[in-house]
C-alpha cells in the first residue's frame, strides 16, 4: 500500500509539472506580433537655386513681386474698378492678368496650375482688393515652386511657342519675367493717375528729404 501511495504521488507531481509547461511551449511556438513599419518621411521641397539662370530669373521675379504686391496694397479698394478707357483693363484686371500669366506661361515648362483654376476667367473673377492681392501672392508662390523643381539642364529643353516655333525653357522663363515688369509699369501709371505714389518711391523721397540739411539763418 505504501508503494502504491508513492506511485500515485509521483504521478500527481509529474502531471502538475506537465500542465504548467504546456502554456510555455505554446508561447514559444507562437508567431510574434509584426512591428509596424515606420511612416515614410515627407520629402523636403526642392531648394531654391542660389546661382545660375534660374536664380537670376527668380531675382527678377522677386523684384516684380515685391513691387506689384506693395502697389496693390497701396491702391485704395475703391480704385480697383478704375480703367483709363473703355475696353482697357481695369486696376484689378491688370493685377489678375499678371496672376493668370504666372500660371499660364509656366504650363509651357510642364508646371500645371492648381486643379479647378479657371485661367481664362481669372482676370475678371473679382474686383475685391483682398482677393486680388491673395491671388497675386498665390501665383508668385506657384512660380517659385515650379522653377525650384526645374534643373539648369532643363532650361535647354524646348516647348511650342508663339509664332509656330519652339522656344527653350530659358527663353520662356525670361519672357515671364519681362511680362511682370511690363504690367508693373502699367500699374505704376494707373496708380499715379489716381494719386498714388509707388511706396518704394515715396520712401526714397522721404529719405532724401531727411538728408537735406536745414538752411542756416542769414546774419
Amino acid at each position: 500500500m505504501k508503494r502504491s501511495g508513492l506511485s500515485l504521488m509521483s504521478f500527481t507531481v509529474l502531471l502538475t509539472l506537465l500542465m504548467s509547461a504546456v502554456p510555455a511551449v505554446f508561447a514559444q511556438g507562437a508567431t510574434p506580433a509584426a512591428t509596424p513599419a515606420p511612416a515614410a518621411a515627407t520629402p523636403a521641397p526642392p531648394a531654391a537655386p542660389t546661382s545660375g539662370p534660374r536664380a537670376e530669373f527668380q531675382r527678377l521675379m522677386e523684384d516684380a513681386e515685391t513691387k506689384l504686391l506693395r502697389l496693390a496694397e497701396a491702391v485704395p479698394a475703391e480704385k480697383y474698378t478704375w480703367r483709363p478707357g473703355e475696353g482697357v483693363r481695369s486696376v484689378s484686371e491688370v493685377f489678375l492678368h499678371v496672376a493668370a500669366g504666372n500660371y499660364g506661361i509656366l504650363r509651357r515648362v510642364g508646371a500645371q496650375p492648381p486643379e479647378g483654376l479657371d485661367l481664362r476667367g481669372l482676370e475678371k473673377s473679382t474686383t475685391e482688393k483682398a482677393k486680388v492681392v491673395e491671388a497675386l501672392k498665390a501665383s508668385f508662390a506657384h512660380v517659385r515652386q515650379a522653377t525650384n523643381k526645374l534643373t539648369d539642364a532643363d532650361l535647354d529643353k524646348t516647348a511650342p511657342w508663339f509664332g509656330d516655333r519652339q522656344a527653350s525653357y530659358r527663353e520662356i522663363l525670361f519672357f515671364l519675367a519681362a511680362h511682370q515688369h511690363e504690367h508693373l509699369g502699367q500699374s505704376i501709371a494707373y496708380a499715379r493717375i489716381n494719386g498714388v505714389i509707388p511706396p518704394w518711391t515715396e520712401e526714397r523721397q522721404q529719405q532724401q528729404q531727411s538728408l537735406k540739411q536745414p538752411e542756416k539763418p542769414k546774419q
